[in-house]
Order: structure tokens, then sequence, then C-alpha cells
């Protein structure tokens, strides 16, 4: 249960920032029916998959080169769990009404640009997109509907790929550069929402932040790496939390 009067201090804060960064992962669409990845219920609790192979193999840019049938056989089993049918949820929303609000995403879902925000940084890339591994082909994925395992590019043959960041591959560049941009300009307020912050880059923005006086929250039903550090933490459901702080 979250203290009425710290929502209300939280809401105050919101409504007179000019400049907002929302920093999500995958709890925040747990509300559209979407599991989180490294929760108490996440995709990758226990470590291995169904084979008893570990997820950051199975799922690794080295295997997708090497066996991409494996890792391809693996994403459609995810897809199962993640693709069907996700919808945009109040909290997607609630994010979305926020006026120059920045959104740096762990999601892969695409759901932050179908709730309409418009600055969104897919630190992981999206699902929704297939890329050719040999040549310039890509297209919309159309929610993975009729795919061979593995997909193959209809112009070269090649393996097709999800347009996502995989285990052991770097990070996009150019949302690394759109991100360092954004930080350089500064930010009135900083929330963490659903993601576990393990990753450095997730972590980093809500901990420069804190040191330099600037409002943080998280908003997660689970202590995180950044519990300890935020001004302000709100443990419960971003799909019920975000909107009542809007509104």
């Amino acid at each position: 249960m979250v203290d009425t009067d710290t929502l209300e201090q939280v809401a105050d804060l919101l409504a007179r920032s000019q400049r907002t960064l929302f920093i999500t992962g995958a709890g925040i669409s747990v509300a559209s029916g979407l599991p989180t990845y490294r929760g108490s219920t996440g995709v990758y609790q226990g470590g291995v998959n169904e084979e008893g192979l570990p997820y950051e193999l199975v799922l690794s840019g080295d295997m997708l080169r090497s066996r991409p049938e494996i890792t391809w056989r693996e994403l459609m089993r995810m897809a199962e769990k993640r693709l069907i049918n996700p919808e945009v949820n109040a909290g997607h929303q609630a994010i979305a009404s926020v006026p120059n609000a920045v959104v740096l995403t762990q999601n892969v879902d695409g759901l932050h640009h179908a709730a309409g925000s418009e600055n969104v940084i897919e630190i992981h890339g999206n699902l929704g997109k297939l890329h050719c591994t040999v040549c310039d082909y890509g297209r919309d994925a159309n929610g993975w509907k009729n795919l061979t395992v593995p997909p193959l590019c209809p112009a070269c043959a090649g393996v097709l790929r999800p347009g996502v960041v995989l285990f052991g591959e770097a990070l996009p560049q150019d949302a690394l550069d759109r991100l360092d941009n954004e930080l350089r300009q500064g930010f009135d307020m900083v929330f963490s929402i659903g993601t576990s912050s393990l990753f450095p880059y997730i972590a980093e923005p809500v901990v420069m932040a804190a040191r330099a006086g600037v409002p943080t929250v998280e908003i997660n039903p689970e202590e995180t790496e950044v519990s300890d550090i935020v001004q302000f933490r709100l443990p419960g459901n971003a799909a019920e939390l975000l909107p009542a702080l809007v509104r």
C-alpha cells in the first residue's frame, strides 16, 4: 500500500516537471499480459530453458550465427508468451500523456510507441522488426505469423533475425547516442518503472539524478538495485500507480 501523502508529493513534482525521464522494464507491460524476464515469476527464472540450456547461451548472438534453429525455436516459444495480441495498458497511456517525456525502455514489445509516446529510446530493439543477417532486407514481423524455424530471407535466403539485442551483442549505437544526448540536456525528474535495474546503463541515469538532487521515483513491487537510491519508492502496479499520479 502506497501512502497517499507520498503519492501527492510525487504527483506535485511531476506536475511541475518540464522534462521527465521514464525508464521502463518488463514490469510495466505485465498488465498487458506479458510476463517479466527476471522477476520472481519471470521468463528467465531458473536460468535454463525447457531443454536445460542456459538462456544466455540459447538467446545469444553466437548461437544465432552457429545454430539459428536453436535460437529461433526459443524465440518462438517466447513469442507465444509475449506477442499474442499485446495491448497498451493504463501505465503506457499515462506516460504518453506527460508533456516533454523521454522514455528509455528495455522492452521490445513496442507498446510505448503504440500508446502514443513520441520520444522513445528502445535500448534493446523491437521484436516487431525482422532483418536479414546477410543483406539489407528488412520488414515488419507481422506478429511472427507463418515463420519457418529459422525464417529465411526472400531476397538472398540468409537467416532472418528479430530487431533486438541478443546476449553477447552490443547495444545499438544510435540508441546510445540518443540517450547520451538526452542525459546531457538534463531532467527535472526521473522514474524507474518495472525494471530490476541490473544493467549499468539502466541504473546510471537514476544514480546520476539522485546525486544531482533531481527527484527520483521507483515504481516496482519488488526491491531492486536502485531501491535504496531513489527519493521515493512506490511498491505496486505501474498500471494503477501511474494513472493515479497523472490524475
